[in-house]
């Protein structure tokens, strides 16, 4: 099986993860239920899930507490997209392809939709105390959750974004918000990948490391895509930053020098792995694929 069956594979059983976890669409509420669902089932890469279990399987992790903090990042990750597109944010109409959330359902449900899936996520990822014998490491993994989530992760780098909108950016400033907003749940994805499996702390801050290098490639290859990718492979609008009046690594150092800086994160990125005693190919052309995404 070639990288990208493997790919597709892991994919598939990341999506059916996330699917497993998803509230019914029943009840008085289940307009908040169907938006929530909507919401997380309208595609993408699943990327954080995969990682998460790509770290826990090498470092030794073989149990199912993992799931529910799998499907927990993906509610999380969702609930940022989703504020992300409304009007008083970036006001996209479209994200892969599909109408966006407060297009389909209203900005009113939009909001509460994208609050639900944050908070169902720590209502999920605490079902994983009663599939383990490590109660401590779940403890654990949802406070990096949180952590990664919240004003200091996630949130604080939205939070910066969104103030200096319109405004000079400085390298310094910028290299802030990538690794918080973005950097931060892949962090969160890969350190609970580590603690779940047991792997002790210095492990844990090599994880860290590596995560936050492919966080910073991750943004600045969307950078690059929004300038030069195809609104309908990438499944939203091109041009958006510029839209928004955002500044970017395009914006800094021009498409050319933006992809030397995705190969410089990427390669420091399979340098840690690769100080890694257990060995995942796998996970090696993954990292090193996000250099040469189009979507």
């Amino acid at each position: 099986m070639n990288f990208k069956e493997t790919l597709a594979e892991r994919q598939k059983a990341a999506e059916d993860v996330v699917t497993r976890w998803l509230p019914e669409e029943t009840g008085h509420q289940k307009l908040i239920f169907q938006a929530m669902n909507y919401s997380v089932l309208a595609g993408g890469k699943r990327l954080r899930p995969v990682l998460m279990k790509e770290i826990y399987s090498l470092f030794g992790g073989r149990g199912e507490e993992i799931e529910p903090f799998m499907a927990a990042i993906e509610m999380i990750h969702t609930s940022s997209l989703v504020h992300d597109d409304l009007p008083a944010m970036d006001g996209d109409e479209y994200r892969r392809g599909k109408y966006t959330t407060w297009v389909a359902y209203g900005e009113d449900m939009a909001i509460l939709a994208g609050d639900a899936l944050m908070i169902y996520a720590f209502e999920v990822a605490a079902k994983a105390f009663a599939m383990t014998d490590q109660p401590r490491n779940v403890g654990r993994a949802i406070e990096i959750l949180a952590a990664k989530t919240g004003i200091y992760g996630m949130i604080g780098g939205q939070t910066v974004d969104v103030e200096l909108t319109d405004r000079p950016v400085s390298r310094e400033q910028l290299d802030f918000i990538y690794h918080l907003k973005t950097g931060a749940l892949l962090e969160a994805s890969m350190m609970i990948g580590a603690v779940l499996a047991g792997a002790d702390e210095k492990v844990q801050k090599q994880v860290e490391q590596m995560a936050s290098d492919i966080g910073m490639a991750f943004q600045i290859q969307d950078d690059i895509l929004d300038v030069e990718g195809d609104a309908q492979v990438i499944g939203k609008p091109v041009k958006s930053d510029e839209k928004n009046n955002k500044t970017t690594y395009v914006t800094l150092y021009g498409p050319e020098g933006a992809k030397e800086q995705v190969k410089e994160y990427s390669r420091r990125a399979v340098e840690i792995l690769d100080h890694f005693q257990a060995k995942d190919e796998f996970l090696r052309q993954l990292i090193i694929s996000l250099i040469t995404r189009d979507r």
